[in-house]
């Protein structure tokens, strides 16, 4: 099946990108209120903003996502591109679509000049793992997060 990636924009049909972004978050036992959606999508629909989108089309439905950003390197004097989420809706699965996302995220991290292309997932996403292992290197850092 063919499929076409685009950038969200204004224009990105906002239900269905609300749609793949509930089953992340449902993915990840995390909460989607209405004021964090909007937010996001505020995010994603300004050019000034950091956070950028993908979304994948296939017969004129919208069937993954993929959130990124630019963020700075210093150890390495560079710059790399953040993914943050990628989302492929359950029946889109397995057909090249998250392959695809990562090619297009490379592309444009080496249009922009960028060092490299990181992002994080849960240890125990092995599906998504077996993906990732096949186009990117697993690092042995571990993450912490700190609460303000």
């Amino acid at each position: 099946m063919s499929f076409q990636i685009h950038p969200i924009t204004a224009d990105t049909d906002r239900a269905q990108w609300e749609a793949l972004y509930r089953g992340y978050g449902e993915f990840y036992r995390v909460p989607m209120p209405p004021e964090k959606l909007a937010l996001v999508w505020s995010w994603l629909t300004d050019p000034g903003h950091e956070v950028n989108g993908l979304v994948v089309v296939r017969d004129e439905k919208l069937v993954a996502l993929a959130h990124h950003r630019a963020f700075a390197r210093p150890l390495a004097g560079g710059t790399g591109l953040f993914l943050d989420d990628l989302f492929t809706a359950p029946e889109a699965r397995a057909q090249g679509i998250a392959q695809a996302l990562l090619a297009e995220l490379s592309r444009l991290a080496d249009a922009k000049g960028m060092t490299l292309v990181r992002w994080i997932t849960a240890h125990d996403n092995t599906a998504a793992r077996q993906v990732y292992d096949k186009h990117a290197l697993a690092t042995t850092w571990v993450t912490y997060d700190m609460l303000p």
